[in-house]
């Protein structure tokens, strides 16, 4: 197995379980699960000067732009130089890819196509509290009081672009980005594609996927 530090990046739409995916990445791997949506909040609350450039947009409604998310993911890597480490969120664009590339060369990057209706339907069941943005699904993670936070006691709220009118141009915006990052990827020949509508069926390929590249944390595949 190879000793150098492993370089991986997971790729998917709104609701096709990327979470869940990373969490188990980590947790059998040893990777470090850096999640630009998670720094993002970590700098908004810590009230940083990328921090306080993302609260405009983000309270705008807008996205993030390029230079501002990639200036925070730049920082956030380089204090990480010595760790293996899977990105999530980041590069969402081509622009993000290329700034990424100038600092590292990826092993790794895979990306979940889900099909169209399970992305609506797990969506519009999707509850989130959005201080620590912790995710809960209705029908496989639900809370255990309808509508509050497990760990704080706070209502969820259900995200306006999650509700079903929303979804559908929400998708479409996504392909359209994501789409010359992942062809960007495939013809370095790194690019690793994982279909279907139940993440636990996709989980055990990429096990194997990941289990060729470094040896899993435990040799248990139960997670």
């Amino acid at each position: 197995m190879a000793s150098k530090l492993l370089r991986a990046v997971i790729l998917g739409p709104p609701g096709s379980g990327k979470g869940t995916v990373c969490q188990r990445i980590a947790q059998n791997f040893g990777l470090q699960h850096l999640s630009s949506g998670h720094f993002l909040r970590e700098n908004i609350k810590a009230n940083t000067e990328v921090g306080a450039m993302a609260k405009q947009y983000i309270g705008r409604g807008l996205l993030v732009p390029d230079r501002v998310i990639t200036r925070l993911m730049m920082s956030e890597l380089e204090n990480r130089r010595s760790q293996h480490w899977l990105l999530d969120g980041f590069p969402r664009t081509l622009v993000q890819a290329e700034a990424l590339d100038r600092i590292c060369e990826l092993d790794l990057v895979i990306t979940l196509n889900i099909p169209f209706e399970t992305l609506k339907d797990r969506l519009s069941r999707r509850w989130i509290h959005p201080p620590s943005g912790r995710v809960y699904n209705l029908d496989f993670n639900p809370p255990h009081v309808h509508g509050i936070d497990d760990v704080t006691g706070e209502p969820l709220v259900q995200q306006e672009d999650d509700k079903p009118e929303a979804v559908a141009a929400r998708l479409r915006q996504y392909k359209d980005v994501a789409k010359p990052v992942i062809e960007l990827y495939k013809s370095r020949g790194v690019l690793h594609q994982f279909s279907g509508t139940e993440t636990n069926n996709i989980w055990p390929y990429v096990y194997t996927l990941f289990s060729n590249k470094i040896t899993p944390v435990e040799s248990k595949e139960a997670y």
